[in-house]
Parts: structure tokens; sequence; C-alpha cells
């Protein structure tokens, strides 16, 4: 049976009902409001901005949109490849010829993005649907592109991009290097600006640490638990040689803790 976009959708966390399928293809301007259009080399900025311009006419485009778009680029007649999936949060001007959309990108399907590409069945058709569109034919996933390792002080992860750095072969020369080092990391709740200062030592990898929270969300911290870990953003403090003795770990996550008031302010119990 062949692969069609419906269970990619599901894998990713998007139901079919609650999402459009938008094909865009290369044009000057956009047809309605006159805006520049977009090209083979526009940026991503430059697509959300041709994206969050959508006509006045409800027979042109639906009167109360999904929350999400999947949004793909126009390739020969019959495909379209994933550009990215965003996110809309409602309109913010209409002005009687186009409507304005507060759009961002979401992280749904971004290990495919650039990757995906789907048949597409009626090429007079720019949006659709997901639920239409959930039976098209996945025609072809190229491999993923490598993302360069940013380095241990620019790590700045949420749990949906951990997921993915622990999952994905685009991440792999990550891991690697996550496993290569012992050392302190901070995990701060965006909800509410507590933070959790932690270790992984001995043993234990900055990597193998971090695949327990990629996996649960709390990594077994009883502080954490009960807490929605999709809030949470990952970062390192200070990275060590394995061979470092246990003591020189002990007394930098202890020194963290003081620093960041984690203990009195935080999510530390101790």
């Amino acid at each position: 049976m062949a692969l069609t976009l419906g269970p990619l959708l599901l894998d990713a966390g998007i139901n079919p009902a609650s999402a459009l399928v938008i094909r865009h293809a290369y044009v000057r301007e956009h047809e309605d409001s006159g805006l520049p259009g977009i090209h083979a080399d526009s940026t991503d900025a430059e697509i959300i901005a041709y994206t969050h311009n959508q006509s006045a006419d409800t027979r042109r485009f639906p009167a109360v949109p999904a929350r999400y778009w999947v949004v793909f680029i126009k390739e020969g007649g019959d495909q379209a490849r994933l550009w990215s999936v965003v996110e809309n949060r409602g309109e913010v001007l209409n002005d009687g010829i186009r409507r304005v959309f507060d759009v961002a990108q979401s992280e749904h399907l971004a290990d495919l993005r650039n990757r995906l590409v789907i048949g597409w069945r009626s090429p007079r058709t720019w949006w659709m649907k997901a639920t239409t569109a959930a039976m098209y034919p996945v025609f072809g996933i190229a491999d993923a592109e490598p993302v360069p390792f940013p380095g241990f002080d620019r790590l700045l992860l949420s749990h949906t991009q951990l997921q993915a750095v622990m999952r994905e072969h685009r991440y792999a020369s990550w891991r690697t290097t996550l496993s290569s080092v012992v050392g302190i990391y901070l995990i701060t709740d965006n909800q509410d600006g507590r933070q959790y200062v932690g270790k992984a030592d001995g043993a234990e990898s900055i990597r193998q640490r971090w695949t327990a929270y990629a996996t649960n969300g709390h990594g077994g911290n009883v502080e954490l638990r009960g807490l929605d870990p999709t809030s949470f953003q990952f970062s390192l403090l200070r990275v060590f040689d394995p061979a470092t003795p246990a003591r020189d770990i002990d007394a930098a996550e202890s020194h963290f803790k003081d620093a960041l008031g984690t203990r009195r302010h935080g999510l530390n119990r101790n």
C-alpha cells in the first residue's frame, strides 16, 4: 500500500480536520493584493509574508481557516514539496480586498521541510482541506541535510527541538558531540520562569541525560513531574571531560544552584 500524506500528518500531531494544505506557485505578485510574490530564492520571511496575505473573498479562501496550514511549494505540474507548517493565530486585518493573518512557523513536520514531495492531483487548486490532501500520495522523502552543531554555549532547545535532536538523522553529529561530555545543564519553564539545574556525570553523558527528558519530559526528577514539558527550554551551563572527578562536577552544580537561586525560587529541592 502506497504511503500518503495522512499518516505523516497524524504522526506529527496534526489532526487533518484542523488543518489546511496549501500549494504556493512562483509568481511575481500576489493575485489579490498585488503584493510581491515568491520565487526560487525567497527567504522564509518572504514566504511567511506571502502566506499571511489572503483574499477577503471567502469563495477564494475559507471564512474561518484552520489552525494549522501545511504549506507546500509547487514542483512541476502535479507535485509539491513541503516548505513548512504554520500556525494561524487569527486574522489581524481585513480591508475588503485582502485579509492578513498572524501566522508563525511551527515545529510540526520540521524534519521533513524541503524533503517531503507529494503528488498534487488538482493542479488548478492551490488550497484544500487536509482531510482531502491526506489521501495524496508521497512521491519521495529526500535525505536530510545535516545540521551543524552550534557549540555548547549556544544551545537553546525547546522540548520539541530536543526530541528532534535525539531522534532525527540530521542531528547525528549533535548526538555524537553530546555523548562526549558530562556537565551542568539548565531547564527553564517558560510558563513561569522557574529554573532547574541538573547534572550528568559518571557514566551518564549529557546525551544520555537529555534523552530521558526527550522521552518522558521529566527525566525522573520529582521536581519536574506534573509540569508541562512543552514549555521547557534546555541549555548547557558548563561541560566537562568524562574523566573529571565527581566532586568537581558536584561543586559546579552547587555553585549554579546558588548563583541562579534555584533552591529558593526555582525547581531544585536540594
